[in-house]
């Protein structure tokens, strides 16, 4: 079972280019916005309620996909490396898939505020993401979230054998998977 989790911050191309590593490795993609999607006609992702259901739904998605049998899944994650609860988030769920044999690829999306900004209205995130198409709010929240919080680990900060940094600013999300596929031999 291979575990491929994507992350990096707000519209950097995380779902995008998930959809292209899919497509290149059959392995299934499941985007953070699947479940926020789900839960948000009920409870927004801010509150308790949302937060906890979305958590619920993913672990469980998790544990099922971890024991299935199955070549393997990718996820996208917006990391927050100056929360400590965000990295054992990360260690929590690469541990469903280490404890049942499983490898846990870690692949680092960077890209400059602007073309982040410019992808926050594209078709295909718009698409796949409702909650996206008020864009004076999304536009604001990726705004507001750079600010707060380090979305990007710093050099050496992340000391994993499975780990690569890609800056695909300039780089398209077909170039960028089949990076992916061949680093990890997916």
């Amino acid at each position: 079972m291979k575990f491929v989790i994507i992350f990096g911050p707000q519209a950097v191309g995380k779902m995008t280019v998930g959809h292209e590593l899919e497509r290149l490795t059959g392995l299934k993609l499941f985007h953070n916005h699947m479940t926020i999607e789900l839960v948000n006609p009920f409870f927004d992702y801010g509150t308790a309620a949302g937060a906890r259901l979305v958590s619920l739904f993913r672990r469980e998605i998790f544990e099922e996909m971890a024991k299935s049998g199955q070549a393997g899944m990718i996820f996208t994650y917006v990391w927050a490396f100056d929360l400590k609860s965000d990295w054992d988030y990360v260690e929590e769920i690469s541990h469903i898939f280490e404890s049942r044999g499983g490898t846990v690829y870690l692949v680092e999306l960077e890209a400059d505020l602007g073309a982040r900004l410019e992808r926050n209205k594209s078709p295909h995130r718009l698409l796949h993401k409702p909650t996206k198409r008020n864009f004076e709010r999304s536009e604001q929240d990726l705004i507001t979230t750079a600010e707060r919080y380090r979305l990007n680990s710093r050099e050496g900060e992340i000391n994993k054998e499975n780990y690569l940094r890609i800056n695909n600013t300039r780089i398209s999300p077909a170039e960028t998977a089949q990076i992916i596929k061949d680093k990890f031999q997916l």
